[in-house]
């Protein structure tokens, strides 16, 4: 064979080989392509439409949707909201829409009708310019939902609400509501696990029924709680607010015990208290708590150590924990003496924690009240390692770590680190 027969020959082995090369990513079934277009903007997947036929849906299939303001003019974000809720086929699996800059409630309300109507798994709405966003009813329709996180918007259960089945994850932030409404929401989730909310208006108690809850944070302006979770894990409240609880025990009340607003604690690892040890300290001081809290492992308070029966309270809580391993502390820089303090000269509080690991507290100042407690920490932690300390304070440094490092200690091991 001559070399020009041989030449033609090459040519027809390599053409088909590059044509099939080159439409690879076309055959690819229409998951995968949603996959890769997922690691797209969104408006850049959407152009992919017009590269050929085998292409023209391919962005439809992307398993996540999530729309940025960005630097969009108004008119071209509210078309390309529209478009993508219009064309979209089938299921959107995962669906966020975010704005900073410019409000959008005039349109609203058709956007979450036209969300319904694709069914999601998840969604997020943080249009954060403006008023606060009332949710539409028909958002409250969506059957299948597993995740719902919101921002900057007004909660109002329609009168017939089904619940979401599903829903395990519920994020609330900045948003008004009421004490019905919000427990309503809560009791037609019988398979939330983790809910987050925090900086919230119109609820004054809190009733929370969520017997599959692990997670709970609560952050926001309310006076009481209820919880019922018997799964939970994870605790962390924080109020300035907190003005009453069912819970706390009465000055006459002998056999009355400081217990946290939690119906059930026999799961907590982990638990966190802000904004509530004035409260809890009204009128109550533990001498002999049960031990409630036997399975919490990492524990986060705040004291302020002017006052004397938050101290007692504090010690009180701890002695609840048997099994504590880490402890995290801060002192309370804002608040002042309170001179209506009740005398707990002559009282004893015996305090033993053999199982605490790590100690931290931050806002340190160096008051004799904060060495005492460090004090009282030392001789009573056996297996004792570090205690961290975050300095905040004005007096002189070297005189406060002086009297740290003299301080008496249980635990061979334990080492004082001030930062």
């Amino acid at each position: 064979m001559d070399s020009e027969a041989m030449s033609t020959c090459e040519k027809a082995r390599v053409e088909p080989t590059s044509v099939v090369s080159a439409d690879r990513l076309s055959s690819l079934p229409t998951e995968i392509k949603g996959k890769i277009l997922s690691r797209l903007k969104v408006e850049e997947a959407v152009r992919t439409s017009i590269l050929s036929t085998t292409w023209r849906d391919a962005w439809a299939n992307m398993p996540g949707i999530y729309l940025h303001e960005g630097n969009f003019a108004r008119t071209k974000f509210i078309m390309l909201v529209d478009m993508v809720l219009a064309l979209y086929k089938g299921t959107i699996e995962q669906f966020g829409i975010l704005s900073g800059k410019r409000s959008y409630h005039d349109e609203f309300a058709r956007w979450m009708l036209m969300l319904s109507r694709r069914s999601p798994r998840s969604v997020i709405i943080e249009l954060n310019s403006g008023p606060r966003y009332r949710i539409p009813s028909c958002l409250f329709s969506i059957d299948g939902l597993m995740s719902l996180r919101l921002k900057n918007c007004i909660i109002s259960l329609p009168r017939v609400f089904q619940g979401f089945k599903r829903l395990t994850v519920l994020f609330l932030k900045r948003f008004s509501s009421t004490d019905r409404d919000i427990q309503n929401l809560l009791s037609f989730c019988p398979e939330l696990t983790n809910l987050r909310s925090s900086s919230f208006e119109g609820i004054n108690c809190l009733n929370i029924q969520a017997p599959k809850l692990e997670s709970l944070h609560v952050d926001g302006d309310f006076e009481e709680i209820n919880l019922d979770a018997s799964n939970l894990h994870e605790a962390i409240l924080s109020t300035p607010k907190a003005k009453s609880y069912q819970s706390v025990s009465v000055a006459h009340d002998k056999e009355g015990y400081v217990k946290l607003p939690l119906g059930s604690l026999s799961e907590i690892k982990t638990l966190a208290i802000f904004g509530f040890m004035k409260y809890l300290s009204k009128g109550c001081i533990l001498m002999k708590p049960p031990a409630v809290f036997t399975r919490l492992e990492n524990f986060y308070l705040a004291i302020c150590f002017w006052d004397q029966r938050q101290v007692l309270t504090a010690c009180s809580l701890l002695q609840n924990a048997p099994n504590l391993k880490k402890l995290h502390i801060r002192s309370d820089p804002l608040s002042t003496r309170d001179q209506d303090q009740v005398s707990i000269q002559g009282l004893t509080l015996e305090l033993q924690m053999d199982h605490l690991i790590t100690a931290s507290m931050i806002f340190f100042k160096g008051l004799d009240y904060e060495v005492d407690f460090l004090a009282k920490l030392l001789s009573c932690t056996p297996a004792l390692e570090e205690v961290k300390i975050e300095w905040m304070g004005e007096m002189d440094r070297s005189m406060v770590l002086t009297k740290l490092l003299a301080l008496p200690r249980v635990s061979p091991r334990a080492k004082i680190i001030v930062t």
